[in-house]
């Protein structure tokens, strides 16, 4: 995947490999059982919104976070399944739980009553979990306790009681213990003298192994990222993440020379070694100095000597042509000795941390089977509008304009307002005119009531499509409707008191870049549609082009107004109105906005021109009106 990536180092996420794992799992589950997935610490270094997404997409009913923080950003980032907070939340965060409606787990009385509280005092019902804590003794209520402790919560108002439960301290090797913990915690369930929709226990290995039975919920985390924890599961599980970097340096070494910092690696023999431009501060671990692989050309090369703060030093007795660029494996691709729970045994590490520390400095590449969906940033103190893509700018857009106002509605109003203006409520890239010219002229026509009004419009953009629409509404709202539209170039208000038809309003030519244009028409009572088109024009999109676009129809004497909009952000903006002498006084009215408000204003004879210079931006739905 290296040639689409310029990156010093990355991660690849591969959701497909995720989704199998996830599929895998659900093999086990029992048919009262649904899962929630854990997403917390950023779905453990592998990015929490995608996670959250395609474990969605999979069944999950519920999510997992640590903190307030997590789930207040996959809110703002669009996910609106049920959150749960696992850990205790501090009674300073209430007021934004209730705000971003995530699910606190509770576990001891003066949060609840503060808790409780604040949601009566915000007219919401406030959904939580209670937390038991069966011996592993870290947060929740002390099972022996627990049954008044529920009561208690029970009778505050403005909470409602989802779920409880607890969790096992040693699923994954020390089942009599666990049966312990299993057995509390069941015998606390069949206390409890009302439904609780849900009741969870087990984590992953709590599933597999069979535990917990009688739970309607099960939390799946370190077995969906395909790390087999258990040392039965190889087999089963693709590893999600694979960190990668590339050979930035290859040197010679002589025997009895050292590499890295305070000698810890003496050369047994001459050769070569190569340097990768990571250390420890991108996440991989110090511990694994002299201990670690990593792959290189499909050869398994060991880590030699300290692991700096941004270097590692590899042999690369194993790939004599190695060569500056080469692709570095550093965890994960499915080869067994990369596989995270491998490198971390190898220093008695956790493979927990391992991945959640994973290339903090590394740009991460989401894919499915081989094909890169987005990438984004870790993270990153300031913002840098670069590293994300549209979905995600908008995001940002629109939470910062909400915080700089204080009002999530009015950030919003002010976002859909831009996004209409500019987008056309689509998502696609803005692009704009350069050098726009319309030319409009009045003249006497055969038809005592009307002008004949003749118009020329021509401009430089990007060709965006192999056709366009020249649009004549018969409507103020099917004129608004093309507007909307992105492959609509040129729209045109038809008077009512006209028929609408190809003699009261004609095309009469369209060329771009010299080409001219052939036309095909779909009328409707609504509207006349001429779609412009050239075989030519398939191998010219994406580029800037000139667009002239010429038209003729009749304008009433009676309107006494003539009004000319611009539809897209323009630079450079020049229109002029020729008229017979007939008209009478003509009075321009401008309403311009952007850079240059108060347009250059000329008269010669029966002309007006309003001018701005060639560089100036105009935004969309200026214009002028003309009255007389």
């Amino acid at each position: 995947m290296k040639q689409n990536i310029s990156e010093r180092s990355w991660v690849e996420i591969d959701l497909a490999a995720f989704r199998k794992n996830l599929q895998f799992l659900k093999g086990y589950l029992k048919p009262q059982q649904d899962f929630l997935q854990i997403v917390k610490a950023d779905a453990y270094g592998h990015g929490a919104k995608e996670i959250a997404e395609a474990a969605l997409a999979e069944g999950a009913v519920y999510l997992g976070v640590a903190n307030l923080e997590e789930g207040k950003l996959l809110r703002i980032q669009g996910i609106d399944a049920p959150i749960l907070i696992l850990s205790p939340s501090l009674p300073n965060e209430i007021d934004e739980i209730i705000k971003y409606n995530l699910v606190p787990a509770v576990s001891n009385m003066d949060f609840a009553l503060k808790l409780s509280k604040a949601a009566l005092k915000a007219e919401h019902w406030v959904k939580i979990h209670i937390k038991i804590d069966t011996g592993m003794h870290r947060s929740g209520c002390r099972s022996d306790k627990a049954l008044i402790f529920l009561e208690d919560i029970a009778a505050l108002p403005s909470l409602e009681i989802e779920g409880i439960f607890s969790h096992f301290s040693s699923a994954e090797n020390d089942p009599d213990f666990s049966r312990m913990q299993e057995r509390l915690f069941r015998e606390l369930i069949d206390r409890i003298p009302r439904i609780i929709p849900y009741v969870h226990i087990a984590n992953s290995a709590g599933l597999i192994s069979g535990k917990a039975d009688f739970c309607n919920l099960v939390r799946l985390g370190i077995f969906s990222f395909g790390i087999d924890s258990i040392g039965t599961l190889t087999d089963s599980l693709t590893p999600v993440m694979t960190f990668k970097s590339s050979l930035s340096q290859i040197k010679e070494i002589k025997l009895g020379e050292s590499v890295g910092y305070q000698r810890e690696w003496i050369a047994p023999r001459d050769g070569h070694y190569g340097i990768i431009p990571i250390g420890y501060a991108d996440g991989y671990d110090f511990l694994l100095s002299n201990k670690g692989k990593v792959l290189v050309s499909g050869c398994i090369c060991p880590v030699i000597g300290r692991i700096s703060m941004d270097m590692i030093s590899i042999d690369l007795s194993a790939v004599p042509k190695a060569k500056c660029g080469d692709e570095v494996v550093l965890l994960g691709n499915d080869h067994p000795e990369l596989r995270v729970e491998n490198l971390a045994a190898l220093y008695n590490g956790s493979a927990y941390e391992l991945l959640c520390q994973v290339g903090r400095r590394a740009r991460r590449f989401f894919k499915t089977k081989d094909h890169i969906l987005h990438s984004a940033p870790l993270a990153r103190r300031d913002f840098i509008a670069a590293d994300f893509g549209d979905s995600k700018l908008n995001q940002i857009i629109s939470s910062a304009l909400a915080k700089r106002l204080q009002s999530d509605e009015i950030g919003d109003l002010i976002y859909r307002e831009i996004l209409r203006t500019f987008f056309y409520n689509k998502d696609r890239d803005v692009h704009y005119r350069r050098g726009f010219i319309h030319e409009i002229r009045f003249s006497d026509s055969d038809n005592e009531a009307y002008f004949k009004a003749d118009t020329r419009l021509r401009y430089s953009k990007v060709l965006e499509s192999d056709y366009f629409i020249v649009a004549c509404a018969a409507s103020d709202e099917i004129l608004r409707g093309y507007f909307m539209r992105k492959d609509v170039e040129y729209r045109w208000l038809l008077d009512p008191s006209l028929i609408l038809n190809t003699e009261n309003f004609k095309v009469n030519s369209v060329k771009v870049n010299g080409l001219s244009l052939s036309s095909s028409l779909k009328h409707s009572p609504e509207a006349l549609e001429i779609r412009c088109s050239h075989p030519d024009l398939e191998q010219l999109r994406g580029k800037e082009l000139e667009f002239e676009i010429n038209t003729s129809t009749l304008y009433p004497k009676s309107s006494h107004q003539l009004s000319v909009f611009i539809s897209e952000l323009t630079r450079g903006v020049e229109i002029s109105f020729s008229y017979p002498k007939s008209l009478g006084h003509v009075e321009p009215v401008s309403i311009f906005s952007g850079q240059q408000k108060n347009p250059l204003l000329s008269y010669n004879g029966q002309c007006i021109t309003l001018k701005t210079k060639a560089d100036e931006w105009i935004f969309p739905l200026s214009g002028v009106v003309f009255t007389y």
